[in-house]
């Protein structure tokens, strides 16, 4: 015979169940503004306490600042890319018929040289294909950005006024030692600043890298597509390739085809390429996080969480396997001999 409080404790926990299933398949595309605003609250929790424990500010007025200040670091970058590449796109437009005419006229050439039919009717066809599906694929990521973004700081709002009953009500609901969550906490935390951290610094090494083709190209003002592959670097969808493809489109309007495929071929071979490696190296260096770790985490995170799982992708697996830790730490667990 079964207790009632036994059958009454599990009606509930199933009730329970049921209730957050239900609440999170609706609320699940506001994960990444979550996880977002977790991000930023890591980062900012700092400044928040330094601001309203050593200077006394009011928690509203310090939360405000701090969300005001992240912003214009994330949103800058966002419009000096906007600003600086204006120009080059109105230029773009400007002599559209031109650039696609020395294009084909390249491409012509190589076709006859090597006996190859690179611009069939085929190849044409599916090339407007996916250009149809990609472009609509790209506005509504820009759409749901903006979106996330909104929530993304409405969540870190009282994320920050409350930062503290928050971390406090994770160690006493957490089911599991003291010494144990707070373990996790200090361990999801590195981890948030080395994918946090390491994004800006990657996407500096990708223009320094840029930076050398210039050079060594001879680009118009290499400094301004420094600054551009660095912007670009941290997009999503295309990434550092928004700065050096224009490079090489306005090498192939001027004439100079050879220049415009060396572009190419180092943009897609090296520029974006060394992203990977490059992000490999500094996460072990920042986090001590396997390159296995980010290499499958990126691929889970972006299925997951879109832009946001570049950072919480790696950061999930890595918890996986700290719980695994944890739960041998807690029921102390031995090995079979």
């Amino acid at each position: 015979m079964i207790p009632n409080n036994i059958i009454r404790q599990i009606l509930l926990l199933l009730l329970i169940i049921l209730l957050g299933f239900i609440l999170f398949r609706q609320l699940e595309s506001f994960i990444p503004a979550l996880l977002g605003s977790y991000t930023l609250f890591v980062l900012l929790k700092k400044w928040m306490y330094i601001l309203t424990g050593k200077y006394k500010w009011k928690k509203p007025l310090a939360a405000g600042l701090l969300m005001v200040l992240s912003f214009i670091v994330i949103l800058l970058p966002i419009v000096m890319l906007i600003n600086l590449m204006s120009s080059k796109i109105n230029f773009a437009i400007q002599h559209s018929s031109a650039v696609l005419n020395t294009v084909e006229q390249f491409i012509h050439t190589y076709e006859q040289k090597y006996n190859v039919q690179i611009l069939s009717d085929n190849n044409m066809q599916q090339l407007t294909t996916l250009t149809a599906q990609t472009l609509p694929r790209i506005l509504g990521a820009t759409f749901n950005s903006l979106i996330t973004i909104v929530f993304t700081y409405f969540i870190l709002y009282f994320m920050l006024i409350s930062g503290r009953k928050m971390e406090t009500w994770l160690i006493d609901w957490m089911p599991m030692k003291n010494e144990n969550v707070l373990m996790l906490r200090r361990e999801t935390n590195t981890l948030v600043y080395s994918n946090a951290i390491g994004i800006p610094l990657i996407a500096l090494f990708q223009g320094a890298l840029g930076l050398i083709a210039y050079l060594f190209l001879g680009v118009n003002e290499p400094i301004f597509w420094f600054i551009v592959t660095c912007i670009a670097s941290m997009m999503p969808v295309v990434g550092a390739a928004l700065a050096y493809v224009p490079v090489a489109i306005l090498f192939f309007a001027n004439g100079m085809n050879i220049k415009g495929l060396i572009m190419l071929i180092y943009g897609f071979g090296v520029i974006s390429t060394i992203d990977s490696v490059f992000r490999f190296w500094l996460q072990k260096q920042i986090g001590d996080v396997h390159p296995l770790i980010t290499a499958f985490g990126v691929i889970v995170g972006l299925n997951l969480f879109g832009f946001i799982g570049l950072i919480f992708g790696p950061i999930l697996i890595s918890l996986f396997i700290l719980m695994i830790k944890i739960y041998v730490i807690e029921f102390e667990v031995t090995k079979v001999t």
